[in-house]
This record gives C-alpha cells, sequence and structure tokens, in this order.
C-alpha cells in the first residue's frame, strides 16, 4: 500500500462568525450613504410608510369592543334592587278644625304638638269680636278636635271644645255676659224669653253694666227663683 501523503504545515481554512447586529446596522448605514439622494429619499418614505401602518394597527387593535362578558355590569353583594328602597314616610300631623271667632274658619293640618295659638294663626287670627279671655291659646291639640273661639257673651255649641280645655268636649253651655249679650244669647238661658230678655237690655241701657248676678233682682220678669236658675247660666 502507498504511503498517507505527508501532512501540510498550514492550518485549513475556518469560516468566518457572523457579523454582529451593530455591524450589520453600520453596514446597512454605509451602504445607504453611498447610495443617491433620491435612492435614499425613497427608502425614507417606505421606512415612514410602515411606521404608519403599524401605528394605525395598534390604535385599531386598542379601540376594538371589549368582549361581551367584559361590558356587562358585575353584580356585587352590596347590591340591592331598586324595588326594594321604600321613599320615605310622610310627616305625621294632626287635623284640627277651627270654628267660631277666627278670620278663616275650617279643616288645618298642623305637625304634631302644636297648640291652640299655632290653629289660631293658621286661620288667620282671632275676629274681632273673639273674646280671647276664655280661650287658652297654650294648651295642646289633638287629633280630629274641634277648637271653638267663642265671640263675646256667646254660649258655646255642645259639640265644639273651646280653646285650652284641654280637649274634654263642652257639654253645657258658657257662662253668657250680662254686659255684651244680644237679645238672641239672652233668649236662649231657660225661663228667659224676648220680653225678659229685652228688659235686661233695657236696664243696661238705663243702669251701665251689670256688677253683680244678683242685679237681675232689678230687671222685671226676674225674682228670686228664676235668678237661682240662672245664676250658673250668666256672669258679668
Amino acid at each position: 500500500m502507498p504511503d498517507d501523503p505527508p501532512s501540510s504545515p498550514i492550518e485549513p481554512f475556518r469560516p468566518l462568525p457572523d457579523p454582529s447586529w451593530r455591524e450589520r446596522a453600520d453596514a446597512l448605514v454605509d451602504h445607504v450613504r453611498s447610495l443617491g439622494r433620491a435612492s435614499r429619499l425613497t427608502i425614507a418614505v417606505g421606512a415612514a410608510g410602515c411606521v404608519l401602518v403599524v401605528a394605525i394597527l395598534l390604535l385599531r387593535s386598542a379601540g376594538a369592543d371589549p368582549a361581551p362578558e367584559a361590558s356587562l355590569p358585575r353584580a356585587t353583594a352590596s347590591a340591592a334592587p331598586a324595588a326594594a328602597s321604600s321613599p320615605p314616610a310622610s310627616a305625621p300631623v294632626v287635623i284640627v278644625q277651627a270654628a267660631g271667632a277666627v278670620m278663616q274658619p275650617g279643616l288645618y293640618r298642623l305637625a304634631p304638638g302644636s297648640r291652640v295659638d299655632d290653629l289660631v294663626h293658621a286661620a288667620g287670627g282671632l275676629a274681632p269680636a273673639a273674646d280671647p279671655d276664655r280661650v287658652n291659646l297654650a294648651a295642646l291639640l289633638t287629633d280630629g278636635e274641634k277648637i271653638y273661639i267663642p265671640r263675646v257673651g256667646e254660649a258655646v255649641p255642645a259639640d265644639a271644645t273651646v280653646g285650652g280645655d284641654g280637649g274634654a268636649s263642652s257639654s253645657a253651655p258658657q257662662p253668657i255676659d250680662l254686659n255684651t249679650a244680644s237679645i238672641a244669647q239672652l233668649d236662649t238661658l231657660p225661663g228667659v224669653g224676648p220680653s225678659t230678655a229685652q228688659a235686661i237690655i233695657d236696664y243696661r241701657s238705663q243702669h251701665g253694666r251689670f256688677r253683680s248676678v244678683d242685679d237681675l233682682l232689678n230687671v222685671r220678669g226676674i225674682g228670686p227663683a228664676k235668678l237661682d236658675e240662672l245664676r250658673s247660666l250668666v256672669r258679668v
């Protein structure tokens, strides 16, 4: 067999390593610089167009509608149905009737704890003929009550409450003032007809005010027995 050829003292050729990204970038820049002005402008326009297309695609993907599951409101444990909330209750009131010597008689709705004075103000105030001495304006009102403000010398109706009676209905007429009562008012007294009522008015006109209920004995037609019957029904 022939002998092997002698080995060469020169090392075999080795391929060069791949250039790095920096070397590639530098080579690209050198290549662009070596091109003419028109070629460089064409490359710049193309690069700008690519950047614009990428930006438009990114904006469209960001503005796309969310998935149906993401757009629906999420239920929370603290959320309550709207129908469960109820409107606040209206403020309580007392309904009271103002009658008698007030400017505007009628039904009035007042706050609980209101007093007769509040009702009188709501009704426009006392009428000129009212007898304020027979009214307790500080008395508390109760729902469904009828407050009657009497006139001077007037007997209060049996179905009314004089302001300040504490809510108790007056079952008997209030005493009639002999010095201010009219013939019609005096005629309502037991045993006093039109003629006796006129005699009381005449005595008052001739002798002035009654100073005592006993002065009725000086009136024609009134004796001791009738005086005793009228004593609790009249005043001076």
